[in-house]
């Protein structure tokens, strides 16, 4: 019970933006992709937040992105159990001292300081510095953890982001849009045995979304997983698609 009220009294997290971060240019959103589901995000005020840290074992991870006691942040956005999204969740948190946001029971379990977890689940959400982020749905699986989740991060400046976490295509994405908007997709598109594959994500955005910038996650990692010619190719034609490399930032 004293971990749940400990939780409950997390549902706003206020933690400032950290000192050595630089906002983008001109009020954009500066996002690096670090490889499969792991991206950094920076608000235009200056808050960091890093989705899914998988790292240090990532193949796909620039070199100089593996050491985690080189980043600087205010949260941890982790959607759900699995090793290639979770895996440096813990350590990332006590090497930087960022709240860790996702599902209840996964971030319970997780061995960091009672105050850096901020468990929640599906509809809820947490103030970071000049962002608001919203848990979502999301069609998977998680254990230990509940259930798996997308993440909805809103800015001052009324845009979003939205970071699908690992899904197939499923009917609430409607609501999602009706609900939040969401300005710039990070979606998942590298199919495989376990998710939607480049043609069923392009559907999604087809049939639901109406964003400004479309950037696929999740595939080239491994073998099993589409490269980026066929994340091109069902993507072909849509001025949207930003196709990124692993490490490399991009401001919006």
């Amino acid at each position: 019970m004293r971990s749940l009220l400990s939780s409950l009294l997390l549902l706003v997290v206020t933690s400032a933006p950290a000192a050595a971060q630089k906002p983008a240019a001109d009020g954009r959103i500066a996002v690096t992709w670090l490889g499969h589901a792991a991206f950094q995000i920076v608000s235009p005020g200056g808050t960091r937040l890093l989705v899914d840290p998988f790292l240090t074992q990532n193949p796909a991870t620039p070199a100089e992105r593996k050491k985690l006691d080189g980043y600087k942040l205010d949260a941890i956005l982790v959607s759900h159990s699995h090793p290639d999204h979770a895996a440096d969740a813990a350590p990332l948190a006590r090497a930087t001292k960022a709240k860790v946001i996702g599902v209840f029971e996964q971030i319970e379990q997780l061995d960091v300081p009672a105050e850096q977890k901020a468990g929640g689940n599906v509809g809820g959400r947490f103030a970071v510095g000049d962002v608001v982020v919203h848990l979502v749905p999301a069609l998977h699986s998680s254990d230990p953890g509940g259930r798996p989740v997308g993440f909805v991060v809103k800015f001052a400046d009324g845009r979003s982001i939205y970071h699908t976490g690992d899904t197939w295509i499923f009917g609430d994405m409607s609501l999602i849009q009706e609900v939040h908007a969401p300005t710039i997709l990070l979606l998942q598109a590298g199919g495989g045995p376990y998710n939607q594959d480049p043609t069923t994500a392009a559907l999604a955005v087809k049939k639901y979304f109406q964003p400004k910038v479309i950037v696929p996650m999740h595939y080239g990692t491994f073998p099993v997983l589409a490269d980026e010619a066929a994340v091109a190719k069902a993507f072909a034609g849509d001025k949207r698609l930003r196709l990124m490399k692993p490490g490399e930032t991009a401001e919006f």
